[in-house]
């Protein structure tokens, strides 16, 4: 069986994109997301995502997102700006795009600039329900004590959909093995029975933070579009931020724009940029 791709990149966020709109989904896609992942080995990213019909008859599509492991996600913000990318040079010349997801709901996303999109991200939450989170009480998560990796944290805990834990830093956020220990730690702490995503940040000013981050099922990854949007509802939560003011977040493969505005809506927008495309036989 011969499978057409498209390997695209957010910020350095990169999926492998299958095209499923006018055919069925391929089979085991948790297993093609684990043996077209492996880097070296493989097409190399940090997931697949297919992109399916939509779910109501006034959507352009549905975003089906798979992690490097095989698990399925439940949102991505890079990975839907570059499902609205491709919708857009593959015959859909729309400005604005309405993307289902599987498990975070609708999403609308504007171009706003050549291979540049806005996400409308929804509302973030800091309610233990929503993440789930348990032992840390039922919220506002902010600067919850924790131990994990034999030292003592202040975490920030937050849904986008998918859940998130946000660590505040001094210094540089870290990276390499550091990163891996660390946000492995955090990510397996049984307060997350569901797991979560850790984004580790250093505030540079109002309107500036630094950011690495460690994705359940996926690792390090070079960027994360909800973990941006986290990193900026907490410092604007904790009266670093202001709301209705566009936060730029550094990633160690780019940037990202964030705003929050006063109803705790959230709005991403960053590059959605085509790498290649090839054909598979598998």
């Amino acid at each position: 069986m011969k499978l057409q791709f498209t390997k695209m990149h957010g910020a350095g966020n990169d999926y492998i994109y299958l095209d499923c709109r006018h055919g069925e989904m391929p089979p085991h896609p948790e297993q093609l997301a684990r043996e077209l992942s492996r880097r070296h080995f493989s097409v190399g990213a940090d997931g697949l995502i297919c992109i399916a019909p939509p779910q109501l008859a006034d959507g352009d599509a549905t975003v089906v997102m798979y992690n490097a492991d095989g698990s399925e996600g439940a949102m991505c913000g890079n990975g839907i700006r570059c499902v609205a990318e491709y919708l857009y040079t593959h015959g859909l010349q729309k400005d604005c795009v309405e993307l289902d997801t599987a498990r975070a709901g609708r999403k609308t996303l504007y171009r706003v600039a050549p291979h540049r999109w806005r996400a409308g991200m929804g509302r973030f939450s800091t309610r233990a329900a929503d993440l789930p989170a348990v032992g840390l009480g039922n919220g506002p998560l902010l600067d919850v004590p924790l131990v994990a990796a034999g030292r003592s944290w202040r975490v920030n805990c937050l849904s986008m959909g998918n859940p998130h834990c946000v660590v505040l830093c001094r210094e540089a956020p870290p990276t390499g093995v550091q990163l891996a220990e660390w946000g492995n730690a955090l990510q397996q702490h049984p307060a997350f029975p569901r797991s979560i995503n850790v984004e580790f940040v250093r505030a540079d000013g109002p309107a500036a933070l630094t950011a690495t981050v460690w994705e359940r099922g996926s690792g390090a990854t070079l960027a994360c579009g909800t973990g941006a949007c986290a990193a900026v509802a907490v410092l604007v939560l904790r009266g670093n931020c202001r709301r209705n003011v566009p936060v730029s977040v550094t990633l160690p493969g780019g940037t990202l724009e964030v705003c929050v505005l006063e109803d705790d809506t959230v709005l991403l927008t960053g590059c959605a940029q085509t790498v290649f495309e090839g054909t598979l036989e598998i």
